[in-house]
């Protein structure tokens, strides 16, 4: 049965008012008020975990999906509330995806050699205590999918939220640790700071106790856990290009881009940020996005109103991240009916809505010559970031040609850039993906260790 609308508000607005930042919540599991308590209540908790089966860590895991599943909308609306950021009806699918989709235990898994001169095994093993730094895009979301992949493999984790998203982050790490407990497990799997900031984050990558530093977020955050001097997994930023061929399939490829685009209001690192379009077909793409899938086509003046509005000299205006195509036209002074959903233009790569990544459903459109030209502007756009990329096309050499010249950590063909999360297309989901230090897209597996066992001259029984 569905839950009220107005039953949902109360909660969110009972919930927000409950955690206050300057002090550790009442009742929340796994929150402190200081990074070293934080990291030493982890390692008291991962002592206990390392000990358990894969089959109790399991049951953990089983219970926090479930437990995601029953808060996705309380977190999803929590989200939007705190971050002002993306869509409530997407964050839903997004938490629904990382309990369903996120790998457990199935992950951890062992390699064995056997022959005349004995046994070898291979296997993962947990790093201990994992630092991790989250962003306020995905905050639950990630929070949420990394405490699985990382309990799975033993470890315990410490989060340091984005300061935007704190209370989100803590209600998703407060979830985890309930679960635990209610299944027999330690409390503070995972733990969290009351207020995170600079200082918390750099005790944490400096910490004798912490091997593993995981950085979902911005470039600055991913360098700095990069320069720890410790093991480091980096998912920075991205600029996807959607590259439409002369032999895609037009009207399926503006359904497919506009519904990536504007999936979150465009907040996911992978969503398509900007389409190049070989001159063939531009048109009859801008065609159909404009009059089947609610695209605005915005005029030179409205483009450098855009221009002045969401950018500033320090980057991208915050205010406007993650916010809806409806309300960034409002921002500028343009109204729109409510079917309008992402803002066009057609422009050079080097346009400032075109080459910076913007995280908001603004899609600007490079028209190329051919094939060749459209691939080189594409590979300009991506900025060597090696994150994600995009195409639609029939042509299976054309395709080949743009995975090998791209090299990202995500490729999708024919479909929105959501797909490759698991979401209409095969495979697991992600919110960390690790396209810097080239893991890609994290797993259980991701964050263990590989240790070998030898048994000589037996345990060989053929």
């Amino acid at each position: 049965m569905a839950i009220d609308e107005s039953v949902i508000s109360s909660i969110v607005k009972e919930v927000m008012t409950r955690i206050n930042l300057t002090e550790a919540p009442s009742g929340q599991f796994g929150i402190f008020t200081d990074m070293n308590e934080a990291i030493e209540a982890a390692k008291k908790a991962q002592a206990v975990v390392r000990t358990m089966s894969m089959d109790q860590r399991e049951k953990i895991i089983s219970k926090i999906r479930r437990k995601t599943i029953e808060n996705a909308e309380i977190l999803a609306r929590m989200g939007v509330e705190e971050t002002g950021m993306g869509n409530v009806g997407h964050k839903i699918l997004k938490h629904r995806l990382v309990a369903e989709n996120t790998p457990g235990t199935e992950d951890i898994t062992t390699v064995a050699w056997s022959g005349d001169r004995g046994l070898t095994l291979v296997e993962m093993g947990p790093f201990g205590v994992i630092g991790s730094i989250t962003p306020c895009t995905n905050p639950s979301e990630t929070v949420i999918c990394n405490a699985i992949g990382m309990l799975a493999g033993g470890n315990t984790v410490v989060f340091n939220p984005h300061p935007a998203a704190i209370k989100t982050s803590n209600f998703a790490v407060n979830m985890i640790n309930e679960a635990s407990m209610e299944e027999g497990g330690p409390c503070n799997i995972a733990c969290s700071l009351v207020k995170p900031t600079m200082d918390s984050s750099a005790v944490m990558m400096k910490h004798k106790d912490i091997p593993l530093l995981v950085a979902t977020g911005g470039p600055g955050v991913v360098t700095a856990v990069l320069s720890s001097g410790k093991r480091g997994i980096g998912a920075g930023a991205g600029n996807p290009p959607a590259l439409v061929d002369a032999t895609a399939d037009v009207r399926k490829a503006a359904e497919d881009i506009v519904n990536g685009c504007t999936f979150d209001n465009n907040l996911p690192c992978i969503a398509e940020k900007e389409v190049v379009a070989v001159s063939s077909v531009c048109d009859e793409l801008i065609h159909y996005m404009v009059t089947e899938q609610g695209c605005y086509l915005a005029s030179k003046e409205e483009q450098d109103k855009l221009i002045a509005t969401v950018l500033t000299p320090k980057g991208l205006n915050r205010k406007c991240v993650g916010r809806d195509a409806r309300t960034l036209l409002g921002m500028i002074g343009v109204s729109v009916p409510s079917n309008i959903r992402c803002i066009i233009f057609e422009g050079e790569k080097e346009h400032p809505l075109i080459a910076e990544e913007l995280m908001m459903p603004i899609l600007g459109i490079v028209r190329a010559k051919d094939f060749d030209d459209a691939l080189e502007k594409a590979i300009w756009l991506e900025h060597g970031n090696r994150h994600s990329a995009h195409i639609h096309s029939k042509n299976i050499d054309n395709i080949t040609r743009y995975a090998k010249a791209l090299d990202t950590a995500i490729l999708v063909k024919n479909a929105p850039s959501y797909a490759a999360l698991g979401f209409g297309g095969e495979g697991f989901c992600t919110f960390t993906i690790a396209s810097r230090t080239g893991e890609g897209l994290t797993s259980a597996s991701t964050f263990t260790k590989r240790r070998r066992c030898t048994m000589a001259e037996s345990l060989c029984i053929r």
